[in-house]
C-alpha cells in the first residue's frame, strides 16, 4: 500500500492552514484507543453524527498522549476525504473547531444562567463532506498530556514529527478503513506554522527513499470552559481522570518553544515539489491582515495565471482570488475575521466542497 498525498494550504498573514492529502502504507502496530460517544450532555436526544473520542500515544515511550475527537463524515464515510485538524495557539484546543467553528455541532448563543451550556447542530460542518480528526495538539493542549515532565515540553520541529507519528498510529491500528480515502492534513491561525513542517517532514522521508514510499501530491493551507470542566461531560468524552487540571480553552502557560518564526521557505520547498495549494484569508481579519497574507506569497515571485476576480456563493460575491503558476490559489472571504468559519460558515463550507470536488473557486 502507498501513502498518496494531496494538499491544500489555507492562510492569515504568515500563519498559514494547511490541507495534506495522504494515502498510508505500513508501519507497526501500536496500542491506540478511541471509544464511540452516543450522548453528550448539553445536546438533547442522541448525537445525529457519529463521533468517537480517545488518545494516542507518541514519543520514544509513548510518553506524550495525544486526545483526539474523530467525528465521521454526514455524507459518505467509507469515500469521502479524512482530514486531521489542528487548532491555533499554540495551545488552543480543538474543542473550539469541534463547537465554535466548523464542527458538527456548536455552543447555543444564549446568556449563561448558571447551568451547563448547551449544543446543537451545526447546518455548515465541514463533517457535512469530510471524515474529521481533532487534535489537542501540540502536548499540553485541551485533554492532551505527557506521563513526564520533561515531555511536557516541545517545539515546532518535534511537535512536526509527533503529528506525523499520530497520523500513522491512528490510521494502521485504530481506523486501517481509513487507508485508501483521500487524507488530509488542516488548521488556522498559528496551525500555519506546524503544518508546513509536517508536510516537509513527509517529503523528506520520500526523497530520502524511506519506506513505505508516500506518494506526496499535492497541499491545502487555512463558553465553552463550563461545559468542558464538567465532570459528566469529561466523562461523557472518554477524558481520563487525574491526567490534567482545569480544561482551558488556550493554554497560557504552555511550556512551547517556538523555533520555527516563518515558513515561507517551506511553503517555496513545497511549490517545487508540484503542490497544489490555496491560501485565504478573511478581509476583515485584523489579527493577521490579507495584504500581509499577499506581501509574502508576492515574494514567492510567481507569475499570476488568473489574476483578481470576484468568487461566488448563493449569488452574492464571496470574496475574490487569484491563482499563480505554483498552483498555488489566494482567496479573500468578505467579512470574515480572523478564524474565517466564525465569520462566514457557508461561504467557507462552499470553498470546502469545490476544492474537495478539484473545481474552481
Amino acid at each position: 500500500m502507498k501513502f498518496s498525498k494531496m494538499c491544500l494550504y489555507f492562510s492569515n498573514l504568515y500563519y498559514t492552514v494547511l490541507f495534506c492529502f495522504l494515502v498510508l502504507a505500513i508501519f507497526p502496530q501500536l496500542v491506540v484507543a478511541g471509544s464511540p460517544v452516543k450522548y453528550l450532555p448539553g445536546f438533547e436526544g442522541p448525537l445525529p453524527f457519529e463521533l468517537e473520542t480517545g488518545y494516542i500515544g507518541v514519543g520514544e515511550a509513548d510518553e506524550v498522549q495525544l486526545y483526539y475527537y474523530f467525528v465521521k463524515s454526514q455524507s459518505n464515510p467509507k469515500i469521502d476525504p479524512l482530514i486531521l485538524w489542528f487548532t491555533g495557539g499554540p495551545g488552543c484546543s480543538t474543542l473550539n473547531a469541534v463547537a465554535l467553528e466548523l464542527g458538527p455541532m456548536m455552543f447555543d448563543d444564549r446568556e449563561y444562567n448558571g447551568s451547563l451550556p448547551t449544543l446543537s447542530s451545526n447546518p455548515f460542518a465541514y463533517t457535512k463532506v469530510a471524515n474529521i480528526i481533532f487534535v489537542d495538539f501540540p502536548v499540553g493542549t485541551g485533554f492532551s498530556y505527557a506521563t513526564t515532565v520533561k515531555s511536557n515540553h516541545s517545539n515546532n520541529l518535534q511537535a512536526g514529527d509527533h503529528a506525523y507519528q499520530f497520523l500513522r498510529k491512528w490510521l494502521l491500528t485504530e481506523h486501517p478503513e481509513y487507508i485508501n480515502n483521500p487524507f488530509y492534513v488542516g488548521g488556522d491561525s498559528y496551525s500555519g506554522i506546524t503544518l508546513p513542517v509536517v508536510t516537509q517532514v513527509i517529503s523528506y522521508g520520500i526523497d530520502a527513499g524511506i519506506k513505505p514510499w508516500i506518494d506526496l501530491k499535492g497541499d491545502w493551507l487555512h463558553l465553552s470552559e463550563i461545559w468542558a470542566n464538567d465532570e459528566n461531560v469529561r466523562e461523557a468524552l472518554h477524558v481520563r481522570k487525574g491526567t490534567i487540571g482545569a480544561w482551558e480553552k488556550c493554554r497560557s502557560n504552555l511550556p512551547f518553544t517556538m523555533n520555527v518564526n516563518n515558513t515561507i521557505s517551506y511553503h517555496a520547498y513545497l511549490s517545487t515539489k508540484g503542490l497544489k495549494s490555496l491560501i485565504y484569508s478573511g478581509d476583515h481579519d485584523m489579527i493577521t491582515p490579507f495584504i500581509s497574507t499577499q506581501a509574502w506569497i508576492k515574494s514567492l515571485n510567481y507569475s499570476i495565471v488568473d489574476d483578481w476576480r470576484p468568487w461566488i456563493v448563493n449569488g452574492q460575491v464571496a470574496g475574490y482570488t487569484r491563482s499563480f503558476s505554483n498552483q498555488m490559489t489566494f482567496a479573500t472571504l468578505k467579512g470574515a475575521g480572523h478564524t474565517a468559519p466564525n465569520w462566514a460558515p457557508a461561504e467557507c463550507l462552499a470553498m470546502l466542497k469545490r476544492w474537495l470536488s478539484n473545481k474552481p473557486l
